[in-house]
This record gives structure tokens, C-alpha cells and sequence, in this order.
């Protein structure tokens, strides 16, 4: 049965994550083994992410506790500390890595004012983006001449000179705006998550072990933070993970140590005939696929969620994107940040702080709250498929957690500074990796009998074979 997973409303972290396992159909008997201790924020905010940070790492810790209960018939009771659940939403910020990590963001990111007065962000991280903004604008490499060139067109129009080369460039709303826009209706109109049916398979046997995802093979088809984070909280759970990436495609390093911990890692690029063969391969021995690219982007290679179970009867498929898979936005290339920027997020931030440039987030609250979103729903799907059998297609996006994020609504909270390193060292660990030593924000989750932990470092891309273990 189709599960659409509506944006509940709540009082604070603990009655969200209820809500949410609830609506996903979760065992009412398993809530009693959560319990959230909801202390103070530590982020200065407008937004509600102290909750938003406490739910979501909540319903997938106990999404993970629960499968563990359906394979062995072992409860266990879960704790989240939120003060922990909001310093992993900035995992990547904190993250200590031995070899140099250079910042993710180049120069000519960032905020830029139009001739009409509004606000447009340009997300150039990746070299390929730089140079179609360039070539949009018609200007060189340099902050002064992208000021000069961005000043010299209205909002709206360099919004839609961009979005017909799906470039990731977008203008400041308000609320209003947004929700009066064809895109932000659109968001408005779907669930926060949905769990759906793909078609019929008998329960597919899952290898027997000491941890909830133990025996678990999931094939991570993402990049940059949320689709990682996804892949990162069921590798702390005992999945085997396989992050597959193209050799060709751009990526940021710190982001890659940051979100690799447990994970194995090898390049396959699905442009390739031979490699998908590969792939497909892999795909028949997998019981999870997780993929965070737009949409179409992998399904155009012959691996939509419906050619999957087609390929591998009993899978659970996960699609993340940006926009969502609906409104016209939806084939266009976003961030947690321009989300943020489009939706009102950022502009809130600005007026609730007295500015005119846009505010955002303290941290990629999307990005990680899409993240745990995402694992949440693949362990309630998982246990579905243990169940009742079937395959099963599990669809999230950013624009939805960020409606969500907004739904919740504001709370005066930006004064206060964001915790340095030495404010959480207690939440830290160690491991030596092949970058060095690092040191890094452990699991959130905290399972009374399976303790979430990472069994291996993280790898550079491309470390390991094209094959299980």
C-alpha cells in the first residue's frame, strides 16, 4: 500500500518524530522505546532546525531499531540528544581531517545584487556551473566584473536565462513569492515523503548479523550532502554501502571524507555501455538503490525506480532531488542553499535580522534533515519488503523539507553563535583513514543494544572494486 507521509505538526522534536513514525505506518508499540531530550537549541535561528535536526535523526534511529526488532525479535530502547542532533546537521563544518581540505565554496559564490533591486545567488562550485554562468553573464572570472555583469539584469530575467541551461542561479523570495509561483505551489501540494509500491516480489533474504542493517547491500548513487547523509546513516547501522561514482563528474572533497565513513567506494560511470553492465550486475544483488540526481538523470541511463524492480524484484529505490519531481523546476539543478534562497527561507532570516542581504540557515538543514528523511523512509520501506515483499520506491526532496522546515514555523532565536570545536568535543571521534587522522561528529542515534558506529573510515572515490563483499 502507497504511503504518503504529510508534514506533521508538533510542539517540539519528540511529538514531530511520533508524528512522523506514525504516518509512515511505523508499530505504535515501538514509540515507547524512544526517548528525545529536547534541550535547548545551540544554532541561532529563526527556523524551527532544532527540531527539524531532533525529529528526523529520531524516526531513523528508531526506523533502524525497529527493523532490527522485525529480524530478531529484539527490542531496544533509542535516545537522540537534540544539542547532538543539530551539531551533525553541521557535520561537514566540523569535520578535522590531518591533509588539507580546501572549502568547498570558490570566490564567485555568493549573493549578487540586480538592477531591479533584487537578490540573485550564483552557486558555482562545481567548474562546469562557473562556466555557464560566465557565459550567461558574458563576463570573466572575477567578483567585480560577475557584480557588474549581474547588476546589469532584472531578477526575474537572469532567474530564467539560467534555468534554460539549467544553471544553478536563483532569485530571492519571500514567502508570498514563493508559495505564489508555479514551482512553490507545486511543492506545497505533495507530502513531505511518499512510500510507494512498485510492483510484487516475494521478501527478498537478507543475510542474518549482529546489527540491525547487517547483510543489508545498498548502491549510494549520490553526491554532494543529502543523498551521502543518507548513505552514511545506514552504513552506521551495519549496511554494506557502495557509493558509485563517475570518474568524469566534479566533487568536493571535504564533502566526500565527511559523508564516506563506513562506506566502500568504486567508479562506474553509467554513460558507459560496459559500466552499466557492471552496474546492473551490482543492481541484482542489491536490496537497496539510493540515488540523488535530478530527475531523469538516471532513469535516462535505464534505471528509473520501475526498471530497477523490473531488474531486481524486492528492492527498495530512493529518489532525492532539489525541486521535487513536480512543477516546472523539477528537471533544474539545486542546493540546499537555493532552495533556502527561493523558498523564503533566506529572506525570512534577512528581515527577522534587520538586514537587507539574504540570511540563511546556520547549516545545510535540508541537506542533513533530507538526509535522515531519506534513511528513515528505505528502513520503513525495508521492513515493508521484509514483511510483505514487493519493491518499493521511496521519493523525497529538499523543496519539501524546506516547506516542512517553514510550516513548523519561526521562533526569535538569532542571537548566540554557533558552538566551535571545543564547545563539542564531546560529541567527537577519531579514526585514521587514508587522509590522515580525523576527527568527526559520531552517530546521533543512540540503540541501547546495536550502538550505531562507523566499521571503516571513509575512502577517496574510486578506492575500491565494483563488486560486494
Amino acid at each position: 500500500m502507497d504511503t504518503a507521509v504529510h508534514m506533521p505538526v508538533g510542539n517540539g522534536p519528540a511529538e514531530l518524530a511520533a508524528a512522523l513514525w506514525r504516518a509512515a505506518g511505523g508499530a505504535p508499540d515501538a514509540l515507547p522505546m524512544l526517548a528525545v531530550d529536547a534541550r535547548d537549541p545551540v544554532l541561532p535561528s529563526v527556523f524551527r532546525v532544532r527540531d527539524l535536526a531532533g525529529a528526523t535523526t529520531a524516526a531513523a534511529g528508531l526506523a533502524a531499531a525497529e527493523y532490527h526488532r522485525l529480524r530478531t525479535g529484539e527490542a531496544q530502547p533509542v535516545g537522540v540528544d537534540t544539542r547532538h542532533a543539530e551539531i551533525a546537521f553541521l557535520s561537514e563544518r566540523y569535520l578535522q581531517v590531518a591533509s588539507d581540505q580546501a572549502d568547498h565554496h570558490n570566490a564567485l559564490w555568493g549573493y549578487y545584487r540586480t538592477r531591479d533591486g533584487r537578490w540573485v545567488q550564483l552557486h558555482t562550485t562545481f567548474p562546469h556551473h562557473l562556466r555557464g554562468h560566465l557565459e550567461v553573464l558574458g563576463c570573466g572570472e572575477d567578483h567585480a566584473a560577475v557584480t557588474r555583469a549581474v547588476a546589469g539584469w532584472d531578477g526575474q530575467v537572469l532567474e530564467d536565462a539560467l534555468g534554460e541551461r539549467l544553471l544553478p542561479g536563483f532569485m530571492m523570495r519571500s514567502r508570498d513569492e514563493w508559495l505564489a509561483s508555479a514551482q512553490g505551489q507545486s511543492v506545497a501540494a505533495l507530502p513531505l515523503m511518499e512510500i510507494l509500491r512498485l510492483g510484487d516480489g516475494p521478501p527478498l533474504a537478507v543475510d542474518a548479523g549482529p546489527r540491525p542493517l547487517s547483510g543489508v547491500r545498498v548502491l549510494d548513487v549520490t553526491k554532494v550532502i543529502a543523498g551521502p547523509v543518507c548513505g552514511r546513516t545506514l552504513a552506521e547501522h551495519g549496511a554494506q554501502v557502495l557509493r558509485i561514482h563517475a570518474p568524469r563528474l566534479p566533487f568536493v572533497p571535504r564533502l566526500v571524507i565527511d559523508t564516506g565513513r563506513g562506506k566502500r567506494s568504486c567508479h562506474l560511470d553509467l554513460a558507459n555501455a560496459p559500466q552499466r553492465e557492471q552496474f546492473a550486475r551490482l543492481l541484482a544483488d542489491a536490496h537497496v538503490m539510493v540515488q540523488g540526481h535530478r530527475p531523469g538523470a538516471i532513469a535516462r541511463h535505464g534505471f528509473s525506480p520501475e526498471a530497477v524492480a523490473a531488474l531486481r524484484p524486492g528492492i527498495v529505490c530512493l529518489t532525492l532531488c532539489a525541486w521535487s519531481h513536480a512543477g516546472p523546476w523539477a528537471p533544474r539543478r539545486g542546493f540546499d542553499s537555493l532552495v533556502q534562497v527561493a523558498s523564503g527561507i533566506a529572506q525570512a532570516g534577512a528581515r527577522a535580522a534587520g538586514v537587507d542581504e539574504p540570511r540563511p540557515l546556520p547549516c545545510q538543514a535540508l541537506d542533513h534533515g533530507t538526509g535522515y528523511l531519506a534513511a528513515f523512509g528505505v528502513m520503513t520501506a525495508l521492513a515493508r519488503q521484509a514483511r510483505e515483499g514487493g519493491s518499493w520506491h521511496v521519493r523525497v526532496s529538499l523543496a519539501q523539507t524546506g516547506e516542512w522546515l517553514q510550516r513548523l514555523g519561526t521562533v526569535n532565536r538569532l542571537d548566540g553563535e554557533t558552538p566551535g570545536l571545543e564547545a563539542v568535543a564531546d560529541l567527537m571521534d577519531r579514526a585514521d583513514t587514508p587522509y590522515g587522522a580525523t576527527r568527526f561528529v559520531r552517530p546521533v542515534a543512540q540503540l541501547a543494544r546495536t550502538p550505531a558506529y562507523w566499521a571503516r573510515g571513509a575512502v577517496p572515490l574510486g578506492s575500491d572494486p565494483a563488486r560486494w563483499e
